[in-house]
């Protein structure tokens, strides 16, 4: 009689266990917790739980994993939007948020060494007394390790750059348990692949991030922040692209529509403002530059009928002022008790923002849905949050048809689907308009060479 053959997920959980011990677990609320992000997909319960707390730790599991073609899905802070962190093949989810180290600081080269479940707080918490920080800033508690896999963006983009010109280099264990480094400590190199580049929005399908080198920034001498107020929405759209196009070294440069404000008044308590479309600003340097550089947009958004245009120097006002645009999805889910939110995340060039902002608003009056507009325009990328009730498969249909209308408008208007959350699950329809047929099997050999059986994070970015 043949022997059955072994359960693989089983195969590796039993060795897996003897690896962690506790840290490997198959209670139910633990995998529930790790079945999906902040998204509309279906959850998907993986096998396992695994814990890590080192790079030994995470290559042998991904050993494991690879003997007995076992899925496994990296898992940071869960708080991606689109799908990433959900083990769509079961398997082993793989948490990384117990790796909080932070190995070196370099003040002098301004740059550190970090274990990928240092989140932007708690590093720029360690590196406050040295007069650096680190300024990708998502607006959420996600850890860098996953800015890095989805190739993070944020508020400080526009003056600071992304995820991307902000990492020097990575630890990445392979599909087969291999760990590699790439990239380095100079702030330039000529020679191999940018292998770096590579697994920077790689969405953990290439490669899982052990490591990260960052480039750091001094802390400004001054910071000050500010707000105005429009009539409309066109005229806060235009003030924007007119301060960009001026050349305005503007730190941050946020667009709220009027809903979202509403929102946000309501959520954050934020007296004295109009639920009218709003642009926060923050603008960084010497005291004299600051002023400077507010005066100037000051006297641009005038021009566009703006009202109230109000300062915030201490840093209280300003934090109340950014915690509010942090805390702006939540404001959208407490707008509407019992709802999720889908988030768009289109980017156009900044000559056609104002075609695809209004454009958006368009097509969101006519869908009768809805969601609020907010967005990092000062490098042409805004999110609407499309609200749908909870369990209601008719509004999210609705609403997955409003996703596809404003992301065409922007692929039109020479755009991407997406700025700064990457593909997930929830873009993937998306890319081979973007890329073309080409560029996409490209992709698809890249996967297969570095993964050929598939286990990192199945599902993930291409839809078959």
């Amino acid at each position: 009689m043949n022997e059955i053959p072994p359960n693989p997920a089983a195969a590796v959980i039993a060795a897996a266990r003897v690896l962690l011990g506790d840290r490997l677990t198959t209670n139910d609320t633990i995998r529930q917790q790790h079945s999906r992000g902040e998204d509309t997909t279906t959850p998907t319960l993986p096998d396992a739980v695994a814990f890590v707390e080192t790079t030994a730790e995470v290559a042998e599991i991904v050993k494991l994993c690879h003997r007995h073609g076992v899925a496994i899905t990296p898992f940071g802070a869960g708080t991606s939007l689109e799908g990433h962190v959900n083990p769509v093949r079961a398997g082993i989810s793989l948490d990384l948020s117990r790796m909080t180290a932070v190995l070196e600081v370099n003040a002098e080269d301004m740059d550190c060494l970090i274990e990928p479940g240092v989140t932007r707080q708690q590093l720029n918490e360690h590196l406050r007394d040295q007069g650096l920080f680190f300024p990708v800033d998502p607006g959420s508690v996600c850890t860098i390790g996953g800015m890095c896999a989805t190739r993070a963006s944020g508020t400080n983009a526009v003056r600071y750059g992304t995820i991307r010109e902000n990492v020097l280099g990575l630890e990445v264990v392979l599909a087969d348990g291999r760990v590699v480094e790439t990239g380095g400590r100079t702030r330039k190199a000529a020679n191999g692949y940018d292998l770096t580049r590579l697994f920077i929005g790689s969405e953990g399908t290439l490669g899982i991030i052990t490591k990260v080198r960052l480039r750091l920034h001094g802390i400004p001498e001054a910071m000050t922040s500010a707000v105005c107020q429009f009539p409309t929405l066109a005229a806060a759209v235009n003030s924007v692209i007119t301060t960009m196009q001026a050349g305005v070294p503007v730190a941050r440069i946020e667009l709220l529509d009027e809903v979202q404000m509403a929102a946000c008044i309501s959520y954050s308590k934020l007296e004295g403002y109009r639920p009218v479309p709003t642009l926060f600003l923050e603008f960084h340097g010497t005291e004299a530059g600051v002023v400077e550089q507010a005066e100037l947009v000051e006297g641009i958004t005038s021009e566009y009928g703006a009202e109230g245009f109000s300062w915030a120097r201490d840093a209280e006002s300003r934090n109340r002022l950014w915690k509010a645009r942090h805390d702006a999805y939540w404001a959208c889910i407490a707008a509407q008790p019992g709802s999720r939110g889908i988030a768009t995340d289109v980017c156009v060039p900044i000559s056609r923002l104002a075609e695809a902002l209004l454009g958006c608003k368009r097509d969101i009056e006519e869908s009768g849905l809805m969601a609020p507009i907010v967005g990092h325009v000062g490098d042409g990328n805004f999110h609407t949050v499309i609200l749908v009730e909870d369990g209601n498969p008719q509004a999210l249909e609705r609403a997955w048809e409003l996703d596809r209308k404003i992301v065409k408008r922007a692929l039109d208007l020479g755009g991407t689907c997406s700025g700064e959350h990457g593909i997930g699950l929830g873009k993937r329809e998306f890319l081979e308009a973007e890329h073309g047929a080409e560029a996409m099997a490209v992709m698809r050999s890249l996967k297969v060479a570095m993964d050929p059986k598939g286990i990192l994070n199945p599902g993930k970015i291409f839809r078959n």
